[in-house]
């Protein structure tokens, strides 16, 4: 990807959301704001960040593109660290049949749920797979999305795991978003294998994973930790390896039951504990006390009518917080980052800062990112966005609506609002 030389100046905030790691409790209210701002990129990379006064100091304005950011507010690119995005098929009957009340072990009799998508995805072409994961890009970036997780996890198989993966390296190579991937063999149980799941788990040690691992297809392992899915011994054998193989390790932690998928992460000293409506409040304390950090996905919950994850509480016990979509056909279908910020600040008692934070660092130290991007520091990715408002607090504010007028990658504008 070509990188930029560019110079944005007079911003009415500059919402710097400095740092190289995660921020805690407290921590994440604080956004490192620069009123009347100014931010040098060279060569994709931030330069320089102040005052613009004292910028324009030292920087020739000839010598870059030059963005008049005057009446807007600019803040580090987005990070959405918890997605399916790439799969085949469309579930939204399904949608209908929640809606009547239908239960999920009823939809999931009837041939839906994951392995809905499953069937879909094998069925699908590399070609097909390719062109609906970059719409799907598209629409991110129009929400001020610059780098993304991508998990597996529709194939629970060999051949459609490593489809997967080897499709989401081409769409990384060829979008501008930064694309994370993460292997979830361990998605979902294949009837083949009901009853046998320690034999499923055994199948990917063996056979998946030391290939995703050689070929460098996946950064993480997943696992989803449930009742009913994977028991916290299986998620505990499988990520183990997993460590041991060079992956780093995340996982779909206490969504359905209070299981101690947290307890697991913090024992595991994993990146990132997903979901966790049902943790345990021993869970989110090892969290905290480990850096764990905890990705909410108020989405799914809103979509699925359960009650949200406790974010308020998590913070309050100095956990890192970091929010993310939960794209994925079945139970969140939507990239809608304004979304999640309403549901965060108006159901979750995450302040509209804390939320900041949840989307930028935290969701950039979730995918282990956070010394590359996810605030405007130097010596970081020039990964910006520009909002039509002079605040960031119009996020939230105008709800439900995408307030990005520009977004800016490697210091190449990507994309501009008409």
């Amino acid at each position: 990807m070509k990188k930029g030389n560019l110079l944005i100046k007079n911003a009415a905030e500059l919402v710097t959301c400095s740092g190289f790691e995660a921020k805690k409790g407290k921590a994440m209210s604080d956004l490192h704001m620069i009123f009347d701002g100014a931010v040098v990129v060279e060569e994709g990379m931030i330069k320089a960040v102040g005052k613009t006064e004292e910028i324009l100091g030292q920087y020739p304005e000839e010598n870059y593109e030059v963005i008049d950011a005057s009446g807007k507010a600019v803040l580090p690119g987005f990070v959405d660290s918890h997605t399916h995005f790439l799969f085949g098929g469309y579930r939204a009957e399904e949608f209908s049949w929640r809606l009547r009340g239908d239960s999920y072990m009823e939809i999931m009799e009837r041939g839906g749920g994951i392995l809905s998508s499953v069937k879909a995805t094998k069925a699908a072409t590399r070609e097909e797979l390719f062109t609906s994961a970059m719409k799907r890009l598209d629409s991110m970036l129009s929400f001020g999305v610059t780098t993304v997780e991508g998990k597996s996890g529709y194939g629970l198989d060999y051949a459609t795991e490593i489809k997967q993966l080897e499709v989401m390296k081409e769409v990384n190579a060829a979008h501008p978003i930064d694309v994370v991937s993460t292997f979830l063999g361990a998605h979902a149980v294949p009837k083949e294998y009901k009853g046998k799941e320690d034999d499923l788990i055994d199948f990917f040690i063996e056979k998946v994973m030391p290939e995703v691992a050689e070929r460098r297809l996946a950064e993480f392992c997943d696992i989803f930790c449930e009742k009913n899915v994977f028991s916290i011994e299986q998620s505990r054998r499988l990520l183990t390896k997993a460590k041991e193989m060079g992956f780093k390790i995340k996982l779909h932690a206490d969504e359905i039951v209070s299981l101690g998928g947290a307890e697991l992460a913090a024992e595991l000293g994993a990146i990132s504990a997903d979901h966790l409506l049902q943790a345990s409040d021993k869970g989110i304390e090892d969290m905290a006390k480990t850096g764990v950090i905890a990705t909410l996905l108020p989405g799914t919950a809103f979509s699925l009518k359960e009650k949200f994850a406790r974010g308020r509480y998590m913070i309050d016990q100095n956990c890192a917080v970091a929010l993310a979509t939960d794209l994925n056909p079945g139970s969140c279908f939507t990239e809608s980052i304004p979304l999640i910020f309403a549901l965060a600040t108006l159901y979750m008692g995450i302040t509209t800062e804390e939320a900041i934070t949840a989307l930028t660092i935290n969701g950039a130290a979730a995918v282990d990112k956070a010394d590359k991007v996810g605030s405007i520091d130097v010596g970081k990715q020039g990964d910006l966005i520009l909002l039509e408002f002079p605040s960031y607090k119009y996020i939230p504010y105008h709800i439900g609506v995408s307030t990005v007028e520009k977004v800016i990658k490697d210091g190449i504008v990507v994309f501009h609002k008409i």
